[in-house]
């Protein structure tokens, strides 16, 4: 069993920074390539940020430069911090990771349920 859990979302004014959090639990015995992805209503879900294992990371055009995907193995967590928030980064971001589990090293694929980013005066 492995879960994910996104924190940090609310509401926030234009310009303004944000930080997520995405927690995962569970029989946990690595994690490989983890991701942020977002969905607006009435949009199709997008990849906003990835990062490997190494650390190496991507970013949909609209957030390079605004927003920093990192984390922190030793608590199995990652991080979207967002700076220059526009309205139209409103939405539901939510947390994926390859996971590799207890006890025979599977891999999988999990989703957080999302937390909503709402980006408005």
């Amino acid at each position: 069993q492995v879960q994910l859990v996104e924190s940090g979302g609310g509401l926030v004014q234009p310009g303004g920074p944000l930080r997520l959090s995405c927690v995962v639990s569970g029989s946990i015995l690595s994690i490989d390539i983890m991701g942020w992805y977002r969905q607006a209503p009435g949009k199709r879900r997008e990849l906003v940020a990835g990062i490997t294992r190494d650390g190496e990371t991507n970013y949909v055009d609209s957030a390079k430069g605004r927003f920093t995907i990192s984390r922190d193995d030793a608590k199995n967590t990652m991080y979207l911090e967002m700076n220059s928030l526009k309205p139209e980064d409103t939405a539901v971001y939510s947390c994926n990771a390859d996971v590799y589990t207890r006890p025979w090293g599977y891999r999988g694929n999990y989703w957080g349920r999302g937390t909503q980013v709402t980006v408005s005066s």
